[in-house]
Parts: structure tokens; C-alpha cells; sequence
């Protein structure tokens, strides 16, 4: 996830790019750059880190234009660097990218037995290469353009220079947000419309396939094929600060709902669906180290404790080596067994949590390897782990986590996919078939998310409650879990999550009218026994609602609210059940006028132990 800005026009563009760049910041930063075209020449800086460290390089080597592109990056081919940072030059064209590029290896070796030479490790580099190898056959910028895209496979957002053409800027997209933006006189392209809301509300919205040029102080509209296309610019009407939240209520709904593209990126470039194998660029622990641990140790805290028990199935169903889930703050004092063959797993949001870093230190101390699962690019734990596969999620505002926590789930799966196929216990064919259910899953999420109107509704007529009981089996236990601590954190409801199996030890004597009590019951191995567990809620008159992917007349009867969703496989399906708790507590959190995004007492990294 990249964040991309561009400007031409009668205004110097470096500070208008700069300043959209500064909106986009959130959605990468690892390193930043900006092109500017003057009079014929295109001047590049480029700088690792955040924004910042651009702004300093531009105040001692500043450049100027009436037309340019910048980028703010979170590195996904090549470690973040000064040569990795975009913009990216070749032969008078120069380019900003947000996506994955999946044949960019073919594509480089054919265009090096042409005779490019490439300075990075990026595969947006074979961009500016490829648009300059049809540039000098066509002789025709925009022709070169859809040429080349025409050729790549992937995911992408592009806004393209070239020197031979110094009034026109070309931007196209596929599977990456990219929105045009109307001035009088000049023009606007970015990945969000924050990056604009100060100099323009007319905005147009590029679908996939889509390509626009700027020139002469208008736009035209195409597809890669070069039919004209007709776009109506709308007007958003939005305050600063509804800008900041993409014109949600709340950071934490604007999260929830950008679950699907944080997936989509979490998973992007690292999918080897033919080979069913997974590439995780950033974890830098070899296939014989990984082949030869006897023991994997999760630990995290909060919300990332629950990513970890769904973890725990994933790596003993598919990988056949024992895991133990430890809550950080406890794992070192209970003096764990760890040795050179254990694995030690961290999982942090921030990567700065203290007692996960503690924990860290702990299993390093014992000679024993670890890696970690982290939001936050060169965060304390990334930089401790042997390794580290980064969630790309993007910064979390809200205190409740919600993103960062799905987007956890799925880099747990590539992980007991990558670890499986390392350790042989997963075949090519079954790698392949979970890779295949995986890349549904963000449109799948997205049709969880059509559930948030009926999820309201529910949420009014259980907003008194003063408790509620969660209740789900194997992977859903975990979803339970958190469904309750999300309730509890914003809505200060108090609430319980539960095995289902365990409810008649105990939590069955609270069940009266008054207790609504979710249950989690996918259509899996446990499914009868869970609706089972649902049938003794009911007949002690508990208010029931289910979540569940499977039509049911015993589930329906017996149910005073049933959220249907989508299905997929069992191991996926945590991802699926996690959006109705998001928004059962969001709504009812709202209906009750908390502070959603800031609730009492609670911080979003937890810095002390």
C-alpha cells in the first residue's frame, strides 16, 4: 500500500505534491520521492524514511515544474531504501506505482536481453523500462503507455512523465484506488482524495482497466484500448476532518470497511498460486532453519493474543509441529523451554508493545529464533526478529483494533502455508487450493461488510444489555474472544467469550431473557454441536443471535437475529466472523455515545509493562 500524488498545471507542483503526500503518509512510510518536469528535463529526489527526510533533502536540493508525481512507499519488492523509493527513471520516463506487479521477473529478463539495466530491487522499475522500450519503437508517449501496460499482470495505480513530452501526464489504474481531481486550469491525480480536498472537490473516480491524460488543461478519458470514455466529476462535500476519516463517522468504521483493500495488500506479491508456495520477502529465516524447528511459541497481547490461537490451528493442522499461545506478559516468567529448534512467534500491531518485546528478548536470550508479525515498518520488534513478515494494513487510528487484527489472520495463513510446504506436510496441490480460497477473501470480506445495515438494527435492540456471552468452537473460540473484548473496549458493556462446549460448566446459570448471547457457528466439523450449544441458549430463553455461512432451519428457529455470511474454507472463515463483531460493537458503541475511537483508559500501543 502506496500513496501516490500528482500535479500539472500553472503552480509550482513540489508543494502541492508535497503537501498531498503529507495526507497520504498513512499509507506507507518507508521511504518517499517526487519528479518534477521543467522545461523539457525531469528532476528526481528521493529519500528513505518518512516524509520528512524528503521535505529536509528538497529544502537543500530543491526542484521545481508546473507538472509532477510523487510517492510515499511501503516497501513490498526491495528492502526500503534511497534506490527502492520511487520515482523510478528510464529513458525519459519516469514513474509512480501502487501494486504488485506478479511477472515482473519475465519482464525483466526480457527487457535485460534488450539491454536495460535496472539500479533497484523494485518491480515498478520494469515500468518505466517496458514504456521506454515501446517509447522508442512508437515514438507515441500515451501509445507506449498502453502498450505496456498491456503487458504487465498484477495490480496497479500509475501516474507516468516523460521528458519528450513535457505538458502531459498520463495516470491509469487496475486493482489500486486512484481519483482524479478538477481544478480551474490544472489537474490532480491521487490515491485518496485527502490528497486534494485543499485545491479542488470536483473529483473523478478511475475504475479498473481506466487510463487518463492530462494535457493542455484537460483531461481525457480512455480504457487501455484507447476508446474514449465519458467520466462525471462529483462533488465531495466533506469537512478536514471527515477528510482525514474518508468521510466515515469514525476511524474505526472507516478501518473496518478498509479491510478488504488491507487484505488485498497483506497478500499482494507473495501469492505463488501455480507453484502453491508462498513469498515472504521480509522473513529472512532460510527453508532448512524453518524445516528443522520442533516447536513454535506465538506471543502477543489483546486482540493480537486472539490472531494467535487461530494461528495455533493453522501451524498444527497444516505444518504438524506443536504450538503453544503464551500471553506475552506472562511468557517470561514461567522460564520457557527454548532452545536453538524452538520458534518463537511475535505478534504486534506497533511492534512496540513492551511486554511482547520483553518476550522477545527472552526467547533471543535462550538461543532460540524468532520472527514476528508486525503493522509497523522498522518498529523495535521488526528490527529484534530474525525476521519479520509486515501486515500491510496501514496506520490503526482507532484504539479497537480491527484491520490490523484480520490482517494478522492472513499473515498467519501465509505463514502455516509457507512453513507447511518448508516442512513437506503440505503437498503442491493443497497449497494451491488454500492460495486459491485466500485470494477471494477480499471480496468475500466486502460481502460481510453488506451485513453492517441489518447489524445496526440488531445493535438497537441490544444496546441495554448489561452483559453479553460469546460463544464459538476450534477456530472460532478465538473469535468469540475477541468479539467480547471489542464490545467491552468501546461500548463498556461487560462481556464473556466462551467455548461453546464449555458453557454448561458454568456460564449456563447466567442465561436468562436478558442475556444475549452471540453464537459463532460456521458450517465445519463442530457445527452440530455448536448448534446443539445454541438449543440449550434457547430453551433457558437467552436471546440468540448467530453468525453463520450456513441456512439452517433448527439455527433460524431458534435464533432471534442470524447474520449469514459468505463461505469459504474453514481456516479463512475467522477472517469472515470477525466483521459482524466489528460492527455489532461499533453500533452498539455508537447507539450509546461512546467515544468510539478513543474509549476510556485504554491507549492504542502499550508502551509499558
Amino acid at each position: 500500500m502506496c500513496g501516490i500524488v500528482g500535479y500539472i498545471g500553472a503552480q509550482d507542483a513540489t508543494p502541492i505534491i508535497i503537501d498531498g503526500l503529507r495526507r497520504l503518509e498513512y499509507r506507507g512510510y518507508d521511504s518517499a520521492g517526487i519528479a518534477t518536469l521543467d522545461g523539457g528535463k525531469i528532476d528526481i529526489r528521493r529519500a528513505q524514511g518518512k516524509l520528512v527526510n524528503l521535505e529536509k533533502l528538497l529544502g537543500e536540493k530543491p526542484v521545481s515544474g508546473s507538472c509532477g508525481i510523487g510517492h510515499t512507499r511501503w516497501a513490498t519488492h526491495g528492502r526500503p531504501s534511497e534506490i527502492n523509493a520511487h520515482p523510478h527513471y528510464a529513458g525519459g520516463i519516469v514513474v509512480v506505482h501502487n501494486g504488485i506487479i506478479e511477472n515482473y521477473l519475465a519482464l525483466k529478463e526480457r527487457l535485460r536481453s534488450q539491454g536495460h539495466r535496472f539500479t533497484s530491487e523494485t518491480d515498478t522499475e520494469i515500468i518505466a523500462h517496458l514504456i521506454e522500450e515501446h517509447h522508442k519503437q512508437t515514438r507515441d508517449f500515451e501509445a507506449a503507455v498502453r502498450r505496456a501496460l498491456g503487458e504487465v499482470r498484477g495490480a496497479y495505480a500509475v501516474a507516468i512523465l516523460c521528458e519528450q513530452e513535457p505538458g502531459k501526464l498520463i495516470a491509469a489504474k487496475l486493482g489500486s484506488p486512484l481519483v482524479v481531481g478538477k481544478g480551474r486550469g490544472e489537474s490532480f491525480v491521487a490515491s485518496d482524495i485527502p490528497a486534494m480536498l485543499s485545491h479542488t472537490r470536483e473529483m473523478i473516480f478511475l475504475e479498473d482497466g481506466e487510463m487518463v491524460v492530462f494535457e493542455n488543461g484537460a483531461m481525457r478519458f480512455s480504457n487501455l484500448a484507447g476508446t474514449p470514455l465519458e467520466k462525471a466529476a462529483k462533488t465531495i462535500d466533506w469537512s478536514p476532518l471527515m477528510a482525514e476519516k474518508g468521510g466515515y463517522k469514525h476511524f474505526m468504521l472507516k478501518e473496518i470497511y478498509e479491510q478488504p483493500r488491507a487484505i488485498a495488500d497483506t497478500i499482494a506479491g507473495r501469492v505463488l498460486e501455480e507453484k502453491g508456495e508462498v513469498y515472504l520477502e521480509g522473513l529472512d529465516l532460510s527453508a532448512t532453519e524453518l524445516a528443522a524447528m520442533e516447536k513454535v511459541f506465538i506471543i502477543a497481547c489483546g486482540t493480537s493474543w486472539h490472531a494467535a490461537l487461530v494461528g495455533k490451528f493453522l501451524i498444527e493442522k497444516h505444518c504438524r509441529v506443536p504450538v503453544e499461545v503464551d500471553i506475552a506478559s506472562e511468557f517470561r516468567y514461567r522460564d520457557p523451554i527454548v532452545n536453538e529448534r524452538t520458534l518463537t512467534l511475535l505478534i504486534s500491531q506497533s511492534g512496540e508493545t513492551a511486554d511482547t518485546l520483553a518476550a522477545l528478548r527472552e526467547a533471543r536470550g535462550k538461543g532460540g529464533k524468532v520472527a514476528a508479525i508486525c503493522n509497523v515498518v522498522d518498529s523495535s520488534i521488526a528490527r529484534e526478529s530474525h525476521g519479520v513478515i509486515y501486515t500491510h494494513a496501514g496506520p490503526e487510528i482507532g484504539v479497537a483494533s480491527t484491520k490490523a487484527f484480520t490482517t494478522q489472520l492472513v499473515a498467519l495463513f501465509l505463514f502455516a502455508v509457507h512453513l507447511g510446504r518448508v516442512r513437506g506436510t503440505l503437498d503442491q496441490a493443497q497449497g494451491r487450493a488454500m492460495l486459491d480460497a485466500l485470494v477471494t477473501l477480499p471480496r468475500k470480506v466486502e460481502a460481510a461488510l453488506e451485513l453492517d445495515g441489518a447489524i445496526e438494527q440488531a445493535a438497537r435492540e441490544y444496546m441495554g444489555a448489561r452483559d453479553f456471552l460469546y460463544l464459538g468452537r476450534g477456530n472460532q473460540y478465538p473469535i468469540a474472544l475477541e468479539g467480547a473484548l471489542k464490545l467491552k473496549e468501546i461500548s463498556y458493556i461487560h462481556a464473556e467469550g466462551y467455548p461453546a462446549g464449555e458453557m454448561k460448566h458454568g456460564p449456563i446459570a447466567l442465561i436468562d431473557e436478558n442475556l444475549p448471547v452471540v453464537v459463532v457457528v460456521p458450517h465445519n466439523d463442530t457445527f452440530e454441536k455448536v448448534i446443539s450449544n445454541l438449543e440449550e441458549v434457547h430453551a433457558r430463553g437467552g436471546r440468540v443471535i448467530a453468525v453463520t455461512d450456513h441456512t439452517d432451519p433448527g439455527l433460524t428457529e431458534k435464533s432471534d437475529a442470524v447474520f449469514m455470511l459468505p463461505k469459504i474454507i474453514d481456516e479463512l472463515m475467522p477472517v469472515l466472523t470477525s466483521i459482524p463483531m466489528q460492527l455489532l460493537a461499533y453500533h452498539i458503541a455508537v447507539l450509546k455515545g461512546t467515544d468510539v475511537d478513543q474509549p476510556r483508559n485504554l491507549a492504542k500501543s502499550v508502551t509499558v509493562e
